[in-house]
C-alpha cells in the first residue's frame, strides 16, 4: 500500500551533540518497517534548534507537503515545552510556527500535558494554520505514547483523512489506553 503522509519528528534532548538512540527513533523505524510510513527524525536542545529544523524542512525539503504530521516529543509542563531548561508556552510555539503549518497535524507525545480550552486551541490553530493539534491530558510515565498509541494514531490517519473518524476508531480499538493517557484532539 502506498502511503502519502509522512511524519516529521522533532525530539527535545539535553544535548544534540551527544548521540543517543532513543525509544522514539526505534518506534519510528518500526512504523516505517511495519506500516510503510516514512519519517524524518531530528533532535533539538534549544528553541533556536527547533526553529532551524523546522525552517530546513519548510524551505529546503521539496517533499514538505507530504509531511502531514509534525510530531513533537518534548518534555514540559502543561501547555509548555522545555528545551535547555527554558519553558516555552504554546502561544510562543504558535508564533514560532506562524503561518507555516497549513494543513498539518501537530501531535505532542505524552512527555507533556496538552490541556487547552477552546480559545487557546483556536488561537494555536489560527496562528499556525494547522489543521489540528493533538496530545494527551496525562503524562502517565509508565507508558510512553510514542511506543503505543501514537503508532496507532499515525497508522489510522494514513488510511483516513477525517480526523473525527480517526479518533473514533482509535478509541474503539484502544479505549483503555486512550482513557489512561487522555488522548485529545483540537481542530
Amino acid at each position: 500500500m502506498e502511503h502519502d503522509k509522512f511524519i516529521f519528528c522533532l525530539e527535545g534532548v539535553p544535548d544534540v551533540d551527544t548521540y543517543l538512540e532513543t525509544q522514539v527513533v526505534k518506534n519510528l523505524e518500526e512504523i516505517a518497517i511495519d506500516q510503510g510510513i516514512a519519517s524524518i527524525y531530528k533532535t533539538c536542545d534549544t528553541i533556536e534548534g527547533l526553529e532551524e529544523s523546522l525552517n530546513v524542512l519548510l524551505y529546503e525539503d521539496h517533499n514538505f507537503k507530504d509531511y502531514e504530521i509534525i510530531y513533537l516529543v518534548m518534555p514540559g509542563e502543561p501547555n509548555n515545552i522545555c528545551l535547555h531548561d527554558y519553558y516555552y508556552s504554546l502561544e510562543e510555539i504558535a508564533e514560532l510556527f506562524e503561518g507555516k503549518m497549513k494543513g498539518k497535524v501537530i501531535h505532542f507525545a505524552n512527555k507533556k500535558i496538552l490541556d487547552l480550552n477552546e480559545e487557546e486551541a483556536q488561537y494555536f490553530l489560527d496562528i499556525t494554520g494547522a489543521r489540528a493539534i493533538s496530545g494527551y491530558g496525562s503524562t502517565y510515565n509508565k507508558i510512553a505514547s510514542s511506543s503505543t498509541i501514537d503508532k496507532a494514531f499515525f497508522s489510522l490517519y494514513q488510511d483516513n483523512d477525517d480526523l473525527t473518524e480517526v479518533v473514533e476508531e482509535l478509541y474503539q480499538k484502544h479505549y483503555a489506553l486512550c482513557q489512561l493517557l487522555d488522548f485529545r484532539l483540537y481542530y
